[in-house]
């Protein structure tokens, strides 16, 4: 019994080899062309848009200025559009102590816009937070802060 198992591996083994090296003789299409076939235009290469500047100047000077109108208690509604400067007197009693507590801007950093409105990092010498600031008109007509995730 075991002469005859013997025998019939012995006898696959030729058919096993036969078999790989009909199988390494077949062209790889994925590497290059088969022969007389045309060979494939390459894709045009992605157009990439063109870097712009991180932060826009102006929201990022224009949020400066505010912050440092609440610090010092003295906001420049000109700077805001009739309907935020509106909100922001409403609630300028509780804001101002807030931003005051705050202490010194050390960094402000621009994160990114979405929407036609500028995030940035705002740090603090006692909070580190974040603030929206948007235009429409020249003016600000969104200004938002809340702490840092």
């Amino acid at each position: 019994m075991k002469l005859l198992v013997l025998a019939a591996l012995i006898g696959l083994a030729p058919a096993t080899a036969q078999a790989q090296v009909a199988a390494g003789s077949v062209p790889n299409t994925f590497d290059r062309p088969a022969q007389g076939a045309p060979a494939a235009t390459p894709a045009p290469a992605p157009t990439i848009p063109p870097v712009t500047a991180p932060a826009n100047a102006r929201s990022e000077e224009t949020l400066r200025t505010i912050i440092a109108g609440a610090q010092a208690g003295t906001l420049d509604y000109s700077l805001m559009t009739d309907d935020l400067a509106a909100r922001v007197r409403a609630q300028e009693a509780q804001l101002l102590p807030i931003i005051r507590g705050f202490g010194t801007v050390q960094a402000v950093d621009f994160v990114g816009s979405q929407n036609g409105a500028d995030l940035f990092a705002v740090t603090f010498a006692t909070a580190a937070t974040e603030w929206v600031i948007g235009f429409q008109n020249d003016k600000v007509a969104a200004l938002l802060f809340r702490p840092a995730q």
